[in-house]
């Protein structure tokens, strides 16, 4: 053992007589400041990377499209003002159909589009013209030319007429519908027949006929994103901006609200609450999975579809979002009968109220070599007599709680600081993924077209424009997302570091509340987290950021690597490709877990966060036995109370995001998915900090449990009866042993 780290308050005699001063008020001195200083450095470097992209970026640009000119559609800057003009619409059809063959050089960026308010539609008994911008000999101003319907065929002088039926402008047929698929005019495959026919009597070129003038703008609406590479169209990140109201309310309001629900029935109800938090568990998990189904188009009418406003019924267009909605469907399909078989299982177990081995404790052992998730479903389905224990520590955290009632209300505290971070944060995410320059495309085609101010067929720099994306803002944005994710697991450390030096105050004063506590013992815990330890939270959460970061993208480079190069064929590649995954997956476990029982001891001792995560874990091996049979199981019903919290927010984030608010016009959402996963992770991380209060209440009485009893040669004598009689059962523990 490492040494006796005596009663945290000194009231009380320790085993060799003496009187200690208690170790949370002495011998503490600054610890792992180097790291401190890197977490500073980190958020200076944060704060530059954030105004390169309030400098280059644009979150307009996440939405609308580009013209012929370089013009963002939708800029009120832009020349001429595009205030209202939002939708990119490719005036030549021939050239939409070119772009679309095999093998062809043109490219679609290269075609010419202007932006307009709606999408045109062929007349049925006329032709009807989309003209460009007016400008030189055309004295209209943008307004009037909307409302002419953008045409101004009528004035253009021979010329100009004649270059238009070569499909060179100024002005285009409008030959085949459109409709506003994600603020572009998609083409529909069907052209008019009747404006086709005026068309050619007219004496127009050949206009192409052929789905792929459908395809090639369906295929570049629904492209990668250029910035990252990834799968997902860089809309998602659009979504989440208009979506912001119901961030606000599923992602942070509703999980307070819940998560403080939940903390005064815990206070009021403890014997209940295991079963509360089962039933609602999947009640909530059939219901988000059936609102994945609505989604997904499997139940009802309301799939997920890209077309904007009103349209005819006959017209069917689906993107990548319904794909990605369909597996999140199906993934939380597979969630939803897990979780519904495992409840089956542990209700009829309780209610058979047979007796059980209580080979729980032994089996605790295996806490140290399976997942969460994994272990904790295998222990519910194998024991029901630790229940009972579980329920014991509950109330002893309850009762901690009642005492020290500054606890209920601490977690708002990093719940506001977190607040005001993620709305900074996210608005730079949203500069930075809309970042880049926008230049002209080189290509060797023939994209002519006459040019209103030279008065003439002009056939230089008539390629279009895009946003090209340089590898290093790449880099910015996943150095933004490291550091969100790191200053998120800073924060909910410093909150549970707090809860522990104040559970653990109350724990060595043998629950005497006054006057030996110290006043508002939350605040006295955070004068010293700020005063001596915030070196070792920021190192704890880093290794735990870093070592997430390096699993997930080890996990995407495998995905990547799965799609052009299959599992190996062989059995010793096969036990590699499994095993390194299940390595990465109980590495991050472990992590997590040793810096949990880290912040208890770095809390008690004011150690620094190795040195502490080596006390933890000697105390933990050396009462396994002990703690092994409740900590696991108030793990798991601790885990599935934040997920309730956290699939409400999903559950509401649906309904608010069903509303036509967000089904048409402006505020128009490609899908829900990215939303309500947001909400999914803000309610967690929500729940996270107040579910902490009473998690990490158990964790720090089970770990000064076990150093009272290594003090006191094995008999705890600053613990309550109730935790006595839960942790200290000899009989059980001579049992297990032989």
């Amino acid at each position: 053992m490492l040494g006796p780290l005596g009663p945290v308050i000194g009231r009380y005699p320790s085993s060799d007589g003496g009187r200690l001063g208690g170790v949370i008020n002495r011998n503490r001195k600054c610890r792992d400041v180097v790291f401190l200083v890197v977490f500073i450095a980190f958020w200076v470097a944060m704060i530059v990377n954030s105004s390169f992209g309030f400098n280059q970026g644009n979150p307009l640009r996440l939405t609308y499209g580009l013209d012929y000119k370089g013009n963002l559609c939708g800029d009120k800057h832009a020349d001429p003002d595009l205030r209202a003009l939002e939708l990119r619409y490719w005036v030549n059809p021939n050239q939409v159909y070119e772009s679309g063959l095999k093998n062809s050089q043109f490219k679609l960026a290269d075609a010419r589009s202007i932006c307009l308010l709606d999408c045109p539609i062929p007349a049925e008994d006329s032709l009807n013209w989309v003209c460009d911008y007016p400008d030189g000999d055309i004295h209209l101003n943008v307004e009037e030319w909307i409302d002419r319907n953008y045409d101004y065929y009528e004035f253009l002088t021979p010329e100009m007429r004649n270059s238009s039926l070569q499909l060179e402008g100024p002005c285009y047929p409008v030959i085949y519908p459109s409709v506003n698929v994600f603020w572009s005019c998609q083409f529909i495959a069907r052209p008019s027949n009747m404006s086709l026919r005026h068309w050619q009597q007219m004496g127009g070129v050949n206009i192409n006929e052929g789905f792929e003038i459908d395809k090639s703008i369906h295929k570049t609406i629904n492209s990668r994103s250029a910035a990252l590479k990834v799968e997902e169209p860089i809309r998602y990140m659009a979504d989440i901006g208009k979506s912001w109201p119901v961030l606000i309310v599923c992602g942070g309001i509703l999980p307070l609200f819940l998560s403080v629900i939940w903390l005064l029935l815990i206070r009021h109800f403890v014997s209940g609450m295991p079963w509360i938090t089962v039933v609602l568990f999947n009640i909530l998990v059939v219901s988000v999975t059936m609102l994945f189904y609505l989604k997904a188009g499997w139940i009802g009418n309301d799939a997920v579809t890209p077309i904007i406003g009103e349209h005819d019924h006959y017209i069917h267009i689906y993107g990548r979002e319904l794909t990605h909605m369909r597996l999140a469907a199906i993934l939380m399909t597979v969630v939803m009968v897990i979780s519904v078989l495992a409840s089956i299982a542990i209700i009829r177990r309780i209610l058979m109220a047979t007796s059980v081995l209580k080979a729980m404790p032994k089996r605790s052992l295996n806490k140290m070599y399976f997942s969460m998730f994994h272990f904790g479903l295998w222990v519910l389905l194998t024991s029901v007599h630790t229940s009972d224990d579980c329920l014991n520590m509950f109330q002893v955290a309850a009762k901690v709680i009642g005492e020290v009632q500054a606890l209920m209300i601490f977690p708002v505290i990093p719940y506001t600081i977190l607040a005001i971070f993620y709305m900074f944060w996210l608005a730079a995410a949203f500069y930075l993924f809309s970042s880049g320059e926008v230049r002209q495309n080189t290509c060797d085609i023939n994209c002519c077209a006459y040019d209103l101010g030279s008065k003439r067929v002009s056939c230089e720099r008539c390629c279009g424009y895009s946003i090209h994306y340089t590898p290093h803002i790449g880099v910015a944005i996943l150095f933004h997302l490291f550091g969100g994710y790191w200053v998120t697991h800073f924060f909910v450390a410093c909150s549970s570091t707090v809860i522990a030096g104040s559970v653990a105050s109350y724990y060595w004063a043998r629950g005497d509340v006054s006057p030996e506590i110290p006043f508002l013992p939350v605040f006295a815990s955070m004068k010293r987290l700020g005063r001596y330890s915030l070196g070792s939270v920021a190192l704890g959460s880093l290794v735990l950021s870093f070592v997430e970061s390096i699993r997930f993208i080890l996990e995407s480079i495998r995905r990547k690597l799965k799609v052009s190069y299959t599992a190996p064929e062989n059995w010793f590649g096969k036990i590699v490709y499994h095993s390194s995954k299940c390595c990465l997956k109980f590495v991050e476990w472990t992590i997590r877990s040793v810096n949990r029982n880290a912040y208890i001891m770095i809390a008690i001792t004011g150690k620094s966060f190795f040195k502490s995560s080596a006390i933890a874990t000697e105390l933990i091996m050396n009462n396994i036995l002990r703690i092994g049979k409740v900590n696991v199981i108030g793990d798991v019903i601790l885990s599935l109370g934040k997920l309730c919290v956290s699939l409400s927010s999903v559950l509401f984030g649906f309904l608010m995001l069903d509303a036509h608010k967000y089904k048409s016009a402006h505020n128009k959402i490609s899908s829900p998915l990215f939303p309500v996963l947001a909400c999914w992770v803000l309610g967690y991380v929500v729940a996270t900090l107040f579910f902490g209060v009473v998690e990490m209440s158990i964790d720090t009485i089970i770990l000064s449990f076990c150093q009272d009893a290594e003090e006191h040669q094995g008999t705890a004598q600053y613990a309550p009866p109730l935790l006595i009689e839960t942790l200290n059962d000899e009989n059980e523990t001579h049992r297990l042993t032989q």
